[in-house]
């Protein structure tokens, strides 16, 4: 590649804690180019150094960490080395970010329209108010979302997950830039509006010859988006190379063991996660990082750091044994055909339940009829240790059926019924103890869902405490039990959750759930924001446990290949509608909606070891 190609150049960049150089780089030693109009994908585990690496590309240090070495140029200009107002200018202008929650990025008091002016105004140069206002709606056109003009004048509250998403991507296409970053852009959004933006993002790179670099745990959108992937583990690359080859013949026994943590609609099964864990900063290796996890490391993967070798031309790997590992799909696990409970045994009825988005006010009657249904006559039944998948785009109602049988929202009509006397049409402040217990509900997003101030020890303590009638010492025993429940040791209890990783904090999450010992937990896409190992292993979790604890649950997800995995039978909703009900093997390979046949189209796989084509991706 000449160096007149080069957009982006990355040269033996090492970025570890100040101060304390015998703790591990969280980056160490990267070298990475890319090219003018070019895609490179970037997967690894969280804490791999994906984010981190991702940020360096725009000449940014997370606090608490420095520069150790290297450089990162974009085209003549080191990052690293520029004046601040130079960054300045050019950050949010030719070097642009797309964050991954982008709900979290935007100023929540602020119209959406007035934001992307305040980027038009600081990067396009000054102009009249009717051409910036033209300008905003052509952005917010561009990103295909409805009705610019109207959702320019709304606040960030006012939008769905995918919108914010998207909205995010006009804010940083404003500045026309020439490399876009994006950091798990697709995270949490149901399949029809990941494969849209991806296309969208696609079709704005060839067309604009804008270079782009995606930061995913999910192998699936990076194969669908870029040309090129970067395996991560432990702050170093351990695989690079064409995404066709090192997903259809990967060499490092790491990005083998990614791959066969993915869950695909043809396998009927959750899949192993990868035994242990990442290496602590703090914990010193002397060869390879992986070696600890590696089924086939000797003494000299355990001493020797492994040189990258070039198998092919641009397919380079990390490895002392690069062609050893299992092959993808491999460490599926089977699972056994279980026959359903009868109806005795059914734990929640919903029988002809109604939604609308507007609240009960000072006419009831006319604005509820009036107004848009959320949910409409939706009727279904869940056993006792069944796993109920929920599945449709946003927008569908999932989360609605969710907050309606938690009582966080107000049913307009029907019933909801648990454990066949207790109504679940009440609002939660009406219910009684034992209906909260018996009903548990696991959030998506365990950050907002912690109390960040309180120990674990003290998250698992309240609902013992609140519930039962149980002693200092057997509080802190079953809180002890609880995290083994969910793989997590004893010495988590004194730590906080910003402590833990995103995985381990999800995983305190279902274990203050299942603390109340319900009948029937809720779990709001509780796998979107993880990477692939861990999800399986959360999966396995919820599985074991319903099993176990004989508990029913509701498990809402956009992954139809994650729902296949886990669940007995698969609910589909399309605008607030019941269109498919079945068992989830027979709705995933033979589906019988029109709708549930878009749904399964857009799931994106990458291709299978021996070759293949991404699944959603154009023929």
């Amino acid at each position: 590649m000449s160096s007149s190609n080069k957009i982006l150049a990355v040269d033996g960049l090492t970025i570890g804690a100040g101060g304390e150089s015998e703790v591990a780089p969280v980056v160490d030693r990267i070298d990475l180019t890319l090219a003018q109009g070019s895609a490179l994908g970037i997967a690894g585990e969280s804490g791999s150094g994906k984010s981190t690496l991702l940020l360096a590309m725009m000449g940014v240090v997370k606090p608490g960490l420095e520069l150790r070495a290297g450089t990162c140029r974009f085209g003549q200009l080191d990052l690293f080395a520029a004046p601040p107002a130079a960054l300045e200018k050019l950050r949010g202008g030719r070097l642009a970010l797309v964050p991954q929650n982008a709900g979290l990025a935007l100023t929540p008091n602020i119209r959406i329209g007035d934001q992307i002016a305040e980027v038009l105004r600081y990067h396009a140069g000054p102009a009249d108010q009717e051409r910036h206002n033209a300008h905003i709606a052509e952005l917010l056109a561009l990103v295909r979302l409805p009705d610019p003009e109207l959702l320019g004048r709304r606040f960030p509250h006012e939008l769905s997950g995918g919108q914010l998403q998207r909205v995010g991507i006009a804010m940083a296409l404003a500045g026309q830039p020439d490399l876009l970053l994006l950091d798990e852009p697709t995270t949490g959004l149901d399949v029809t509006t990941q494969l849209g933006i991806l296309e969208l993002l696609e079709d704005i790179r060839r067309k604009q010859g804008m270079a782009m670099v995606c930061v995913s745990h999910d192998l699936g959108v990076l194969a669908r988006l870029c040309g090129d992937i970067a395996i991560m583990y432990a702050g170093r690359l351990v695989e690079q190379g064409p995404a066709t080859r090192l997903l259809t013949q990967p060499a490092h026994p790491y990005s083998r063991a990614l791959l066969a943590s993915i869950p695909r609609l043809a396998s009927a099964g959750i899949p192993t996660g990868i035994p242990g864990r990442p290496p602590a900063p703090d914990q010193a290796l002397a060869g390879c990082r992986f070696a600890p996890r590696c089924r086939h490391a000797d003494r000299t993967c355990s001493d020797v750091v492994p040189p990258s070798r070039d198998l092919t031309t641009g397919h380079l790997v990390a490895c002392h044994h690069p062609q050893l590992g299992m092959e993808p799909g491999s460490a599926v696990a089977k699972l056994a055909t279980r026959q359903h409970p009868g109806a005795t045994e059914a734990r929640l009825l919903v029988d002809g339940l109604s939604v609308t988005y507007q609240r009960r006010g000072l006419l009831p009657g006319l604005r509820q009829t009036q107004a848009k249904r959320a949910l409409d006559r939706v009727s279904l039944i869940l056993h006792r240790s069944e796993i109920l998948g929920l599945v449709g785009e946003s927008g569908s109602g999932k989360s609605t059926l969710l907050k309606a049988l938690a009582g966080l929202w107000p049913v307009l009509e029907g019933r909801a019924v648990m454990d066949e006397h207790r109504d679940l049409t009440e609002p939660v402040q009406k219910r009684d103890r034992d209906s909260l217990r018996r009903m548990q509900l696991i959030f998506q997003n365990p950050d907002a869902s912690l109390n960040p101030r309180h120990t674990i020890r003290e998250i698992l303590s309240q609902p013992l405490r609140l519930y039962f009638s149980l002693s200092r010492t057997e509080v802190e025993a079953r809180a002890s039990r609880l995290l083994g429940d969910v793989r997590l040791d004893a010495s988590y209890l004194d730590r906080q959750p910003a402590e833990l990783s995103g995985g381990e904090r999800q995983r305190v999450a279902i274990a203050r759930a299942f603390a109340a010992e319900p009948d029937v937990i809720l779990c709001d896409e509780i796998t979107s924001a993880l990477d692939v190992s861990v999800q399986a292993s959360v999966l396995q979790i919820i599985r074991e446990l319903t099993q176990e604890k004989q508990v029913a649950c509701l498990f809402v997800s956009h992954d139809l290949a994650v729902v296949n995995a886990i669940a007995d039978r698969i609910a589909v909703l399309y605008r607030g509608q019941l269109v498919e009900l079945g068992e989830a093997r027979q709705v995933c390979a033979a589906p019988a909606h029109t709708y549930t046949r878009q749904l399964l189209a857009a799931v994106l796989e990458p291709p299978a070891s021996g070759g293949g084509t991404v699944s959603g991706a154009p023929a």
